[in-house]
């Protein structure tokens, strides 16, 4: 049987539940950016991560070459965190598996599926913060979630707006020229 999108969105956050928590109290640092990464053809997620901590540990203490911070600060393929707990999405990718085939050919069908796949994502993000994995109050606006296209695409910061409050994706907006 076809996996529905509320389906999908369930095994989502169920997964991306148990990867991010795992991921929280492993490394109790001050995480500014946590996102669901997938690829343009909506492939199953995986998370990335970053910490102030794991920042500084791979700029490192002596002098990193210039702009080495502002490159790396919000690259999630760079992140020691890119792809942590990927085990708990091996029950996301059978479900994904069991949806229909996205064909080039049918661009229409490619839409309606990309879609899809993509807003149970978002939808999984949206319901793992409002039970406040990410935070509440305060702490919440100092981390950055969202549900990442790779390589990156316009949709990235419009997910970004829905998914975070203002104050929480300001610099995250100017740092990547999204203002």
């Amino acid at each position: 049987m076809v996996p529905s999108q509320s389906e999908l969105t369930d095994a989502i956050a169920d997964a991306a539940r148990k990867a991010i928590s795992e991921l929280f109290r492993q490394h109790p640092e001050r995480f500014y950016y946590c996102s669901l990464i997938t690829t343009g053809e909506a492939h199953r997620p995986y998370v990335s991560a970053w910490s102030h901590e794991a920042l500084d540990a791979v700029v490192g203490e002596d002098p990193a070459p210039v702009g080495a911070r502002e490159l790396l600060k919000w690259s999630y393929a760079d992140s020691p965190y890119c792809g942590f707990g990927d085990e708990y999405f091996e029950g996301v990718k059978e479900l994904f598996g069991r949806r229909p085939r996205m064909d080039p050919e049918d661009p229409d069908g490619w839409g309606l599926e990309w879609d899809l796949r993509v807003g149970a994502m978002e939808a999984a993000v949206a319901r793992l913060d409002h039970e406040g994995l990410f935070g509440r109050g305060a702490a919440r606006v100092q981390i950055v979630i969202n549900v990442e296209v790779m390589p990156p695409d316009a949709g990235n910061a419009e997910r970004a707006r829905r998914l975070n409050p203002v104050d929480a994706i300001a610099a995250w907006l100017e740092e990547l020229g999204e203002t």
